[in-house]
């Protein structure tokens, strides 16, 4: 009851989506060129739902097939981090689904493998959404926030998560990243409250 008098006071407006766990518009990997996963992985059961920034500025400017087949091929191959960092190879995108600026959404990694990470914790059992953007300095534009809420809630409908469950990547990597940034991570309680208040799925 305190978290909801909470939320409420901080003039948070629900989101213009339904509420009952529909399949938003999605971008299949097929649809936007995807190339196969290049190394074997043992599937996982997904048991949570995990938040993330793109962490670099957004580009409207930009194809989002361009830039989806972009960061598959930056992810595919041993590459450099900011800072200097050798990143290994990944078998695919490191996240399962991607909100462009503009609201859209496109699947990444297929859900059945767990995802990658520079940081330390075990994303097995982890449905990783990434939002494009770099948290605060981009603007959270309301077409990506609407598709945040009605993904998560058609996700965790699927696969049965638990609201307490759909946390920012800053949660299991307290001091290595601040990832989605402050702006985003501010929305997960209310994004939790929201779907808490529907019907429940279990």
């Amino acid at each position: 009851m305190f978290l909801a008098l909470a939320l409420m006071s901080d003039h948070w407006k629900a989101p213009d989506v339904p509420t009952n766990g529909t399949k938003p518009a999605i971008w299949t990997r097929e649809e936007w060129g995807a190339k196969p996963p290049v190394l074997p992985m043992e599937p996982h059961t997904i048991t949570r739902i995990t938040i993330h920034h793109t962490g670099v500025k957004q580009t409207p400017q930009r194809d989002f097939g361009d830039k989806l087949r972009g960061l598959q091929a930056w992810s595919q191959r041993e590459d450099q981090l900011a800072g200097g960092r050798t990143k290994p190879q990944w078998t695919d995108i490191p996240y399962h689904y991607y909100i462009d600026w503009s609201g859209r959404i496109a699947e990444a990694r297929p859900v059945e493998l767990p995802g990658d990470t520079n940081t330390s914790y075990d994303v097995r059992g982890h449905l990783l959404i990434v939002v494009e953007g770099l948290f605060p300095e981009d603007t959270l534009h309301e077409p990506q926030r609407q598709s945040l809420y009605q993904l998560t809630s058609y996700l965790a409908r699927e696969h049965k998560v638990f609201p307490h469950a759909i946390k920012g990547h800053v949660d299991f990597a307290p001091g290595e990243t601040d990832c989605p940034g402050a702006s985003l991570i501010h929305e997960i309680p209310h994004l939790r409250l929201w779907l808490a208040q529907q019907e429940p799925w279990w």
